[in-house]
C-alpha cells in the first residue's frame, strides 16, 4: 500500500462519556453518556501542537505521551505513516480518574481523527480495525466500543481480536451520574479483585447480565434486579467507601444504583419520574448530573 495523503483542513471529533460494567456485566458491558469530550486536529508543517481546556488541562502532558496524539500516531501508522506534524485542541468535559472511560474517550477521538484526515482512512483503517486499534491502546474493549459506537455495547475477545455489538436502551431509563471530588486509578480497584470467585456468584452474574441486556433494551421494570453484582463491587467497596455507602443509600430506595466502571462514580439507572428523587439523595460531596444515552458514538463533527 502506498504511503497516505493526508487533508489539509482540520477534523473535529466528539467523543462521549462511557460507563463499563454496569453492575453484573464485568470488563463486557458498556453505556455510552451524552457528556462529550471535543478534539480538533489539524495536519501541520512539521511538529506538535497541543492545547488543552478543561479538564486536565493543568496537568496533562503537551507533548507525544499525551493519550490523544499517542492514538492518532498509532493510527497513522496503522495506515502507513504519519503527516509530518499536528495541531491538536482538546476541549476536556469528562471527568478524569472517575470511571467515565476519558482515557477511552482520548483513544478514540485520535484514532478517528486521524483516519478522519486521511484521505481514503475509512478503507485504510475499517470499523473492526479501529475497534482493534482502540481496544489494543486502551487494553479492554468495554468502554471503547460503548465510545465508539454508541448506545449499550456488548464486547468481547475471541481468536479474531475484539468484538462488539450494539443496542438501543429504552427511551424511559435516564441515567444519573454522582461523580466524587477524588479520583481513583484504575489499577488500584483492579488490584482489589480476588483470583477466584465462587461457583454460585459466577452463576448469579451471568443471570444478572443476561437480565440486564432485556431490562436496558424493553424492560426498565427490571433494572433493580439486573444490576446486581457479586463479581467486583463489593471487593473494591474499601477504596470508595462513600461510593459504596450512596450505591446502598440508593439502592434501599429501589434504585438501580451500580459503581461506573471501576469507580469511583457511581451510575443510576432510572425511569424519568424518579430522575429528582435520585438526585436529591447525594449530599454536597458529589456533583449530580442526568445524562442522556449517547446513540450516536464517537463522530466527526463540523467545526463551527
Amino acid at each position: 500500500m502506498a504511503g497516505p495523503a493526508f487533508r489539509a483542513a482540520p477534523v473535529r471529533v466528539r467523543i462521549p462519556a462511557t460507563s463499563a460494567n454496569l453492575g453484573p456485566g464485568f470488563d463486557a458491558f458498556g453505556l455510552a453518556l451524552g457528556l462529550y469530550d471535543d478534539v480538533a486536529v489539524r495536519v501541520a508543517d512539521e511538529g506538535l501542537s497541543i492545547d488543552i481546556a478543561g479538564e486536565g488541562a493543568d496537568n496533562l502532558s503537551r507533548d507525544e505521551n499525551h493519550l490523544v496524539v499517542r492514538a492518532a500516531y498509532a493510527a497513522f501508522e496503522a495506515m502507513g505513516g504519519r503527516p509530518p506534524g499536528l495541531d491538536v485542541v482538546c476541549a476536556n468535559r469528562i471527568p478524569h480518574g472517575r470511571g467515565l472511560g476519558s482515557s477511552a474517550a482520548a483513544i478514540c477521538a485520535g484514532v478517528i481523527a486521524a483516519r478522519a484526515l486521511t484521505i481514503g482512512g475509512a478503507e485504510r483503517l475499517d470499523d473492526e480495525a479501529t475497534l482493534a486499534l482502540a481496544t489494543e491502546l486502551e487494553g479492554h474493549p468495554d468502554n471503547v466500543a460503548a465510545c465508539l459506537l454508541g448506545g449499550f455495547t456488548i464486547a468481547w475477545t475471541d481468536e479474531d481480536g475484539p468484538r462488539a455489538v450494539r443496542s438501543t436502551p429504552d427511551r424511559g431509563i435516564s441515567p444519573v451520574v454522582f461523580v466524587p471530588a477524588t479520583p481513583l486509578s484504575t489499577e488500584v480497584a483492579r488490584g482489589l479483585l480476588p483470583a477466584k470467585v465462587t461457583h454460585r456468584d459466577a452463576s448469579a452474574n451471568a443471570g444478572r447480565a443476561g437480565l440486564l441486556v432485556t431490562a436496558l433494551t424493553s424492560r426498565p421494570d427490571l433494572l433493580f434486579a439486573a444490576t446486581e453484582d457479586r463479581l467486583h463491587q463489593t471487593y473494591r467497596a474499601p477504596a470508595m467507601p462513600a461510593s459504596a455507602q450512596l450505591i446502598d443509600k440508593l439502592r434501599a430506595q429501589g434504585m438501580a444504583a451500580v459503581v461506573s466502571g471501576a469507580g469511583p462514580t457511581v451510575l443510576a439507572l432510572v425511569t424519568h419520574d424518579r430522575v429528582d428523587e435520585a438526585i436529591g439523595s447525594a449530599g454536597p460531596d458529589w456533583v449530580v448530573r442526568q445524562l442522556d444515552v449517547d446513540g450516536a458514538g464517537a463522530s466527526v463533527m463540523p467545526l463551527a
